[in-house]
């Protein structure tokens, strides 16, 4: 997996579905809102609370804190349910093993563990997993300054079936899950607005309000010359049609700076895989903790590969385990396994 800066939006026709209409930059399908009830919602109680900004690493390599997160990741964030074998459908798998998870959420663990300094912003339920979710992010040392809960709402769920070869399967339960009614009075718009990178995905874009709070966001990021990361995460089951699907991951498409997608080779880590969820996630994680602290990576392709290569066995290090965080590595875990390598 390499990242690149973004293109016009016809070059990602190859890893979307077609459509029988061109892309159009800046068009996007309108989608109905969603029927609800008056969403409610407010910052974490008590237990859970308190802030926890990551270190970032200093000149000599020890941590010293940030009161501003260099990178803040928009989205979704979500517990993942992955079987505990391999290669069976839901219906067959004798049991699950319960997993934190959601794309942007798993980017800013990511960064964090690798040293870097991250935020999350979005919304879970009022329920024990949204606190569970809170908690892990603060665990791991994540800003969750915006995360917020919803009382009328759950934590959205996805049961995830691992196929034989390691690629996966999705069943979501949202119908809505909280993260869908974030809305854009809600935003901790400072926080975006002082990062360095603001990292966000798509599937914010499917529904209202979230897609104009989605919006919002990145406009507050662009607007403040914050560097935009967009993960184009196709996943069709949550789209109405994959006409809809195309048409709304592109329609913020021009407006990234930096876009995840399959482009040219570094050499990576040979592992074998468990679950490759997260894999991408802890890919993204890896560029942008180190992007984060150097923007000039873009103008030296030597140093450009070596951060690549970096992100690479990050991605590798996930799949050897199951879930998407729980598998996230360290700094040291990828420094280890890049010796390894070179040994």
């Amino acid at each position: 997996m390499a990242l690149h800066a973004a293109a016009p939006p016809c070059s990602v026709g190859r890893g979307l579905p077609s459509s029988s209409s061109p892309p159009r930059a800046g068009g996007r399908r309108s989608l109905s809102a969603v029927s609800r009830p008056r969403s409610v919602a407010f910052a974490a109680p008590l237990r859970t609370r308190a802030v926890q900004t990551k270190a970032v690493l200093s000149s000599d390599g020890a941590p010293g804190m940030s009161d501003s997160p260099h990178v803040v990741c928009f989205g979704e964030l979500l517990i993942d349910f992955v079987p505990t074998v391999n290669g069976v459908s839901l219906a067959e798998a004798p049991a699950f093993k319960k997993a934190p998870g959601g794309a942007p959420a798993n980017v800013a663990v990511g960064i964090a563990r690798l040293g870097g300094s991250s935020a999350f912003i979005g919304k879970v339920g009022d329920d024990e997993f949204g606190y569970m979710l809170a908690d892990i992010l603060k665990q791991n040392n994540v800003n969750t300054q915006g995360l917020l809960f919803d009382a009328h709402a759950r934590t959205a769920l996805a049961f995830v079936t691992l196929r034989s070869d390691g690629e996966r399967e999705f069943m979501f339960y949202r119908n809505p899950s909280a993260d869908m009614l974030l809305e854009e009075k809600e935003l901790e718009l400072d926080l975006i607005r002082k990062a360095k990178i603001f990292h966000h995905g798509s599937i914010s874009l499917i529904t209202e309000p979230c897609k104009t709070a989605h919006i919002a966001a990145a406009k507050a990021a662009r607007d403040a010359g914050v560097l935009v990361s967009y993960d184009p995460n196709l996943r069709l089951p949550l789209w109405s049609s994959a006409e809809d699907a195309r048409d709304g991951i592109l329609s913020i498409w021009e407006t990234a700076d930096v876009i995840k997608e399959f482009s040219g080779r570094v050499g990576g880590l040979k592992v074998t895989a468990v679950d490759t969820t997260g894999a991408g996630d802890a890919f993204v994680a890896g560029i942008l903790s180190q992007l984060a602290t150097d923007f000039s990576l873009f103008q030296d392709e030597v140093r450009l590969r070596e951060a690549l290569k970096f992100a690479n066995v990050c991605g590798a290090l996930t799949v050897t385990e199951r879930g998407a965080i729980p598998a996230l590595p360290t700094r040291q875990q990828v420094l280890d396994a890049l010796t390894s390598v070179a040994a």
